[in-house]
């Protein structure tokens, strides 16, 4: 699959907020810079959304910081590839150094693989936040399985100081739950407002590019040797040069039209005469 996607592709015209904006809603994270997907950990739950359950997310570190642990993420992440048989080799030395454009370009070929394979639809049935736990839940229960003896040992020396520790946890907990409640509330609405800003933003800055492509068509065609000089093509230069918006640029454009063309008839007239 990989051979196919070159360079001039498609697939690596796609911007960085629009990359942002598909990992943040399929994922139900909240990135804002490309560089923090540089653990390898949002690549592995993409590849596993796009085949679910081909990750053993319990290997997968989102609270990857170290190079160490970010290349135990890649590892993983190859590993998938080699087994779904995806011909595509990762720059991981590169990779997570978090470098913005070498990420940008692996996820911009990440986007379009998972695209070509799910045709761009979301995988209702998948939970990115329910696999991330899992994973975390199974760590957990590892650690806490080997120090069960010294707990049991410490809960039987300490009876009592240790029941009245549970009562006082259990209230706090239940605070807890309802502070993070809302709190969540609060969290997911302000990323959705997010969400709805850089969509704006990514639509601005294309209709930004647009016409600017248009501007500068005009430019190299009013440069153009047989026209340059032409009093229609000075005058739009005139326009595309000045130094700020200033109304008495049309304005001087609009008077230089006007004496060039005063000239070209008195010109006439008198080669008439």
């Amino acid at each position: 699959m990989s051979s196919n996607i070159g360079m001039m592709d498609s697939a690596y015209f796609v911007g960085r907020n629009e990359i942002l904006t598909w990992i943040n809603n399929r994922l139900q994270l909240n990135l804002s810079r490309i560089e923090e997907a540089a653990s390898g950990a949002v690549q592995c739950q993409m590849i596993d959304m796009t085949y679910p359950g081909v990750v053993p997310m319990h290997k997968v570190n989102f609270d990857a910081k170290t190079e160490y642990d970010m290349i135990q993420n890649y590892k993983v992440l190859q590993e998938v590839f080699n087994k779904l048989k995806i011909e595509k080799h990762i720059e991981v030395n590169r990779l997570i150094k978090g470098r913005p454009l070498d990420n940008l370009e692996f996820l911009q070929w990440l986007k379009r693989y998972c695209d070509s394979v799910n045709g761009g639809i979301m995988n209702e049935n998948y939970n990115p936040v329910e696999r991330r736990l899992k994973g975390g839940k199974e760590r957990n229960l590892k650690g806490s399985h080997k120090s069960s003896k010294s707990l049991q040992a410490n809960n039987l020396h300490n009876s009592a100081s240790g029941d009245t520790a549970a009562i006082n946890k259990n209230t706090v907990s239940k605070q807890g739950k309802t502070g993070v409640a809302a709190a969540s509330g609060d969290v997911q609405g302000l990323s959705k407002e997010i969400t709805d800003l850089k969509l704006s933003v990514d639509l601005l800055e294309k209709e930004r590019d647009f016409y600017f492509a248009k501007l500068r068509d005009i430019e190299i065609l009013c440069q153009t040797p047989e026209v340059e000089n032409h009093p229609m093509a000075v005058a739009i230069k005139k326009i595309l040069y000045a130094a700020d918006a200033k109304e008495s640029a049309l304005d001087e454009a609009q008077e230089y039209i006007i004496s060039q063309s005063a000239d070209s008839d008195e010109i006439e007239e008198a080669e008439e005469n």
